[in-house]
């Protein structure tokens, strides 16, 4: 929240007090859901918001969150400088301004017992996100029974017994405690994860045009810079829960062929549902091919 404040006092200065930006520290006003709702109601004008939650506006933000979709953070890079202004484009349309998308970071599953096979999950109390229709076909394609909750009782569950697994960025296991109850982290990235500062564009159109022009860019920086920040965060994270005594299990070849019939599976599962953007999914693996083909051609 760092980087917001900062943002917030340079907005201050430049509009000369026209604009002030009131940050309300994290879960202060509810879940993402229930700051999407204040901001429909006039009651909140906007917020940071996960990918999952953004995707609730429109599914063209789904995409980046398909399992198994990237092999590297290159392919992240490469994909993103070509796909994010059309996710920003789609949000504008139904209403909400983005100033960038800002990463997350891979997530990998962490839990109570060591899981290097997918067989070993059978019977693991795993964890999905409440509404999260990515993580229903994920479990679903892979025979797993998982226990929806929103992120706010994860620690709770991991507490009580509820669930034993869950999933999520490294940065995401260190800031939430999630690793004072896991003890294994399965070192295969599942999906990526980001989300986004939005603005209500209702809200933001009752600004002067200079104001608006002037915010743009100051919000713009601000997502960039935590945007950059978030990987060397996860980096740091992977090192620290290392230190906290977490084993990193890894995944033999056979293993991750079986997680990448799982990932087709639900992805085809999502697609037939109309989950994700047909046009847009086929352009990210258009992008995505040759990419990956320049770098083998190199």
């Amino acid at each position: 929240m760092t980087e917001v404040k900062k943002g917030a006092e340079e907005i201050e200065k430049v509009t000369e007090g026209r604009v002030r930006l009131r940050v309300y520290p994290g879960g202060t006003m509810g879940n993402d859901q229930a700051v999407l709702r204040k901001m429909r109601i006039g009651q909140l004008h906007g917020g940071m918001i996960t990918g999952l939650s953004l995707a609730s506006i429109t599914s063209d933000l789904q995409l980046y969150g398909l399992p198994f979709l990237f092999g590297s953070y290159d392919e992240v890079d490469a994909v993103r400088a070509k796909m994010d202004a059309p996710l920003i484009e789609a949000l504008d349309a139904k209403g909400y301004i983005s100033f960038g998308l800002i990463e997350g970071g891979f997530a990998y599953i962490m839990s109570q017992k060591p899981a290097a096979t997918l067989s070993d999950f059978k019977g693991q109390k795993a964890w999905s996100p409440e509404g999260d229709v990515i993580a229903d076909a994920i479990y679903s394609a892979a025979g797993l029974s998982p226990v929806p909750l929103p992120l706010s009782d994860v620690l709770t569950g991991l507490q009580t017994g509820l669930i034993d697994t869950v999933v999520g960025p490294p940065v995401a296991a260190v800031a939430l405690q999630w690793f004072t109850r896991t003890k294994y982290l399965t070192d295969l990235p599942i999906l990526y994860t980001y989300g986004s500062i939005v603005v209500s564009a209702k809200a933001f159109s009752k600004l002067g045009a200079a104001d608006q022009i002037a915010i743009r860019e100051i919000l713009r920086s601000v997502c960039a810079r935590l945007n950059e920040r978030t990987r060397t965060d996860n980096l740091q994270a992977r090192k620290a829960l290392a230190k906290q005594g977490i084993e990193f299990v890894t995944v033999d070849e056979a293993t991750k062929g079986q997680w990448s019939k799982v990932a087709v599976d639900a992805t085809t599962t999502l697609r037939k549902k109309g989950e994700v953007p047909s046009v847009l999914y086929e352009t990210l693996q258009r992008h995505l091919n040759i990419y990956r083909q320049g770098t083998i051609a190199d």
